[in-house]
């Protein structure tokens, strides 16, 4: 069953001077100030979409990666993901970096690698950005 998720932008006049906000749909809590500024130079207080999709990119790796070890018969203990995603005006967005601390107990360097690899090939937000560069740095904890 395919599942439908949504957010939404409520965004007040033009590009350069307006400002919104972005919710999740999904909870009345999650609600993100978002301005031009906040993406082009960063802005304290403030996210952007490039945030929001390293949030998607981060959550969706961990979880590919943590099937594809618990498959292999490595269950991870923990793993702690950062999806840093660049944007450059002008240019848009220009790559996702995944910076990965696992622990993984009884699992061996060649492993660990190639099955990081793989989920990183194939997590479908992974799939959703094979337009841009997607880089890994991976290490056991």
């Amino acid at each position: 069953m395919a599942i439908t998720s949504e957010a939404t932008t409520l965004w007040f006049g033009d590009l350069f001077s307006g400002s919104g906000t972005t919710s999740l749909d999904s909870s009345d809590a999650a609600e993100f100030p978002v301005t031009w500024k906040a993406r082009s130079e960063g802005e304290l207080g403030r996210t952007n979409p490039e945030e929001l999709l390293g949030a998607a990119h981060s959550a969706c790796f961990s979880m590919a990666f943590s099937n594809a070890l618990a498959q292999a018969g490595f269950p991870p203990e923990s793993l702690q993901v950062t999806a840093a995603v660049t944007f450059q005006p002008g240019e848009g967005i220009t790559g996702s970096h995944l910076l990965v601390s696992a622990k993984v107990p009884n699992i061996g360097e060649a492993d660990f690698e190639r099955l990081a690899e793989d989920a990183k090939a194939n997590c479908p937000v992974s799939k959703a950005l094979a337009g841009i560069p997607i880089t890994l740095e991976a290490s056991l904890a």
